[in-house]
Formats: C-alpha cells, structure tokens, sequence
C-alpha cells in the first residue's frame, strides 16, 4: 500500500526519465512538440476488456462519438480497432491496430495489441515501440498467464507500466487483494490513484486521491456507448451513506484512511524503474473511470524515450531524422490491396516528401505518401515527430526491423524472430490461383504472420510455414482466401520446435543430426533445424557441445 500525497499525484515530479517538457512550447518547436507525444500499448489476458477499453479512450478523446462493441450486434457499432473482417466474425483481436489522436494539448499513438497468446508475436513487436504501457486486470481473475508474460516482455524493455483494474461493475476481488497480487505475482507495487467505490451492482464510481473527490456515476445510456454523467462530491457528503449504506461508506473511508497513512508516496523515478505501477479502478463496458484515467494517465507517461541503436541510443532531441519499421501490414485498403510499413520516429522532423535512406539496402527513398494512421483509416500527413506512428507505402522496400534515417546510418536493435511452434504445409486447391497463392504466401511472411521455412538447395514451393500459435494457420488461410481469392488446404507436419543453427563449418559436417530433425533454411538464407520432440532436440545438443542453437534470430538479413 501506498501514500499518495496530493501534489504527487498529477504531473510528475523530478525524475528526468519521467518529466514532461514544457507543453506550452509553439507548434513549430521540435521539443515542445516531442514533449506533447504519449506513445503506450494496453496489453492484458483475452478478454480482460482490452478492445472495450480502446473504444472508450477514442470516445473520451473525441477521436469517435459513438463507442463500438467487440461482439456488435445489429444496428450496434463495431469496435472501431477491430478493422480486419476475421475481428469483426470472431470477436477477437488478431493485428496490432495503431490510432493517433489529440487529447489535452497532447498527441496521443495507442497501440493496440491482440491479447490472445497466439498472435503474442505480433504483440511483442509492437511493444518495441511503445514509451509505456496499460495493463489491464480483471477484477474477478486477477492476474492472469498471458498479462504475466507481456508484463515481463515490458520489464525487459524497460517500458513504465500503468494498471487499470478493469470490470469493477461485476463482483471480484477485494481492491487491497488485488495489490498484493501484482506484487506476489509480479513482483511489482502498486500505488491506488483511485480507489473504487463499491463494486458489482453496488460499483458507485471512483475517490480521486488527488483531488480528494468522489466520483459518482450515473448509469445511463446505450451499453456504453456515450459518455457516463458524472457528479463530484466529498468524502463528508451525507449523501454517501444513503448511496451505498452505512457499512460499505465507513469500509470506503477506513481503506482511503489506510492508504493515506501507510507506504510510500508515487515516485515517477520508481515508475520508470518499474517498481511501482499507478493503480486505476473502473469499468470500460459501462465508461465509469475512464475520463479520469485518461486525463491522469497523460500527465504521468512519460513523453518519448530514446532507443537502443548498435552506435549507442538515440535520443528524440537529436537533428537527424530517424525510425524503425515494427509492423508491416497488406492489403489494409482492399481497393488497393497495398501494404504499409509501421514506422516509430525516434528522433529528428519528419516531413513529406523528404529522402530517407534504408541502411539496409543502401538505397535512398523519397517519403511521397507517408500516412496517419487510425485503424485501417488513412489520411496523408505532412509532417512527425518522435513518437509518432506514421504508415509509409512498402513496394517491397522495407522488412520488419528496418531503419529509415537521414545522415548516418543506424540500426537499431530488439527486433528478434521468435521460434515458431506449429508447423504445417498449405497447398493451394486451384492451379490457376498459383501466382495469388504465391504472392499471398510471402506478403503474409513479410508482415511477421508466418515464417517460412524451405528445403536446402531446393525450388521454392510450397515451403513449411511456421507460426507461434495456431489460431495463426486459421487468419493465414481466411486471409488467403478473402484477400487473394486462394483456397488453401493445410497439412500439418510433425515438428514441434525450431532452432536457429550457429556453429563453425567444420562443426556442421561432423554432425550425425539422426531422425526426427529436418534441415532447412529460412527466407533469410539462415539455417534452421525443426525438430519433432524436445528429447531429440537436447539429445542433439548434448551429442554436439560445440552447435548452438537459438531460439531467436535477428531481422534485417537481406531474403532470398
């Protein structure tokens, strides 16, 4: 349990990492403008409430005026992240979505993720170019495998966590429960911002430590879709007593009591160090909180951060224009069927039609249609700044991991390939659909979907494809079909893990690989070795001390 004393709890105090520059800065300053981008991922379990969430920060944030559901039923708006059809048919997150939109004087880049641990690939790259996160609880399971994993995936990264507590209008957990959870479980702590009001039916609204008001909430409205009415009272109004009963309103006061006294204040250092989590309470499906954490989320995420480079890190303040591309995605305009590379600015003014090279190749682009990005909508947009997420037109000019610089070159790092765990054969139905089956096949690898593995020295065909989770080999062969016009059937193979090969030349003529281990190398032209059970791959390893074998490889080879 934490203290959160009252000038603490907006913007942030004197941590260098964690301070917002001077807002007030005019539009033509590059600081002032790094200073206004807050670039963060929601990351949860499935269905802790993920997608709902996004929809109400859009509606809060004026970017939409009508919340989507997940599930829409007829005459109900989708949610406006889940813009693939195979979201809107399953009602499932299964592509990192990308929406910028202006808040309070910021510029705010929400990443959305697929919450699903089958599309946890998709997901960690995007977490590469988020400044912060919002974890996502649900109040009656707690923590949960997949919110574990993500959560470790951003203490690597050294990315700030944030954590809402969400579903509070159902029955859960007890709040001060919940706190020793996270920190059991994740071993982190987490300091109330707000502390509820009641939960289930009785869930009333949030007490703002800050500001030392409650919250109240009104349930009206179409399921959500608009804004919840609020009213502001005090801790003394006697009103609070008739609202929730005398028992539950002195609980309320003698827990607030509680986490005035004992623990620590909200340090912004300790939240960049991943210490302590700012701890929200609310409900997405009915708004109840939303606002709030909105307009305090703001104030304490911290502004864009440097990234680790192979020269060194870079920093958002320096001249020269420089980005990664984390996420490549086809066909996002069917009436085109174009593909579009993700770019995070790091540093430096981007702007229109300027020429950037790709170190990678070497070669110089003019930027003609760089694009904001919101959902699968687009407009052209004339200028970025560290933070921003801009979609840049890809004819096979840029892979997952690139960097697209001005001056020096730069590549920037933490772009790894994942070992795949499924593996299968697709064979494409109909003869005269091969060039579509072709086409699709490899874009589909390009945006990170699947990984293809081939036969050494042998005709590119029908490769093995590898992916991270199942559900994958069901979007890969919707998407084939509704994007291309290819009907797909799919053989599964024996394998279960992949390992990339690292070992000398005269190493790997020594070696007796037996059976159970198919060779093969991947669109990069790296060896890979897929093995059928987990015994023959540490039988293989402990027979030849001098082969190593990985479960990651790094991007930005140069394919086939």
């Amino acid at each position: 349990m934490a203290n959160l004393a009252p000038d603490e709890a907006g913007i942030p105090g004197t941590a260098p990492s964690l301070t917002p520059l001077n807002l007030s800065s005019s539009p033509s300053d590059s600081v002032g403008e790094v200073a206004r981008r807050r670039t963060f991922a929601i990351i949860s379990h499935p269905d802790a409430g993920k997608t709902t969430l996004t929809e109400k920060l859009l509606l809060y944030g004026g970017a939409i005026q009508l919340a989507g559901t997940v599930a829409a039923k007829k005459n109900r708006r989708q949610a406006t992240s889940d813009w693939m059809e195979m979201e809107k048919q399953r009602g499932i997150s299964v592509t990192s979505t990308v929406l910028q939109f202006p808040y309070s004087g910021c510029v705010l880049n929400l990443l959305d993720t697929p919450g699903h641990q089958d599309f946890s690939e998709d997901t960690y790259r995007t977490l590469v170019a988020a400044d912060s996160a919002l974890m996502l609880i649900d109040n009656a399971k707690g923590v949960e495998p997949q919110t574990r994993k993500l959560f470790h995936v951003c203490r690597q990264r050294g990315i700030p966590i944030f954590t809402l507590v969400n579903k509070m209008d159902r029955p859960g957990k007890d709040p001060l429960e919940l706190m020793a959870e996270l920190e059991d479980v994740l071993g982190i702590r987490a300091v109330p911002v707000v502390w509820p009001i009641g939960d289930g039916d009785r869930f009333q609204g949030v007490y703002d430590r800050q500001t030392k008001l409650l919250h109240l909430f009104d349930r009206v409205g179409r399921g959500g879709e608009g804004r919840a009415p609020v009213r502001a009272t005090n801790l003394e109004d006697p009103a609070l007593e008739a609202l929730l009963g005398d028992s539950e309103a002195a609980k309320l006061r003698e827990d607030i009591e509680l986490l005035d006294i004992a623990g620590e204040p909200l340090d912004p250092q300790k939240i960049a160090m991943g210490e302590i989590t700012p701890m929200f309470f609310g409900s997405a499906v009915t708004n109840f909180g939303v606002e709030l954490l909105l307009s305090k989320f703001i104030a304490m995420a911290p502004p864009p951060m440097p990234r680790r480079s192979e020269k060194g890190d870079v920093f958002p303040e320096e001249p020269e224009f420089r980005g990664f591309v984390f996420k490549i995605q086809a066909n996002m305009d069917p009436n085109h069927r174009d593909r579009i590379a993700f770019l995070r600015v790091v540093s430096g003014h981007f702007e229109r039609d300027m020429a950037a090279t790709n170190p990678r190749t070497g070669k110089t682009l003019r930027l003609t249609r760089p694009q904001k990005l919101f959902a699968s909508e687009r407009e052209t947009v004339e200028e970025a700044y560290p933070g921003d997420i801009i979609g840049l037109t890809n004819p096979g000019a840029f892979q997952l991991g690139d960097t697209v610089c001005t001056g020096p070159a730069v590549r920037f790092l933490d772009f790894p390939r994942f070992a795949p765990e499924h593996f299968g054969v697709l064979r494409n139905r109909k003869s005269e659909k091969y060039k579509q089956f072709q086409k699709g096949i490899q874009q589909l690898s390009e945006e990170g979907v699947v990984q293809l593995f081939h036969e050494i020295n042998a005709a590119r065909t029908e490769p093995i494809l590898g992916v991270v989770g199942q559900l994958q080999f069901e979007v890969i062969q919707f998407r084939l079909q509704t994007e291309y016009g290819v009907e797909t059937l799919l053989d599964r193979t024996p394998f279960s893990y992949a390992r990339w090969v690292e070992a000398a030349p005269e190493t790997l003529q020594n070696i007796h690989w037996g059976m159970g281990v198919r060779r093969v190398e991947d669109d990069y032209g790296n060896l890979v070795c897929l093995f059928e059970s987990e015994w023959i791959l540490n039988y293989l390893v402990e027979k030849n001390p001098n082969l190593r074998l990985l479960e990651t490889a790094p991007m930005g080879v140069v394919p086939k």
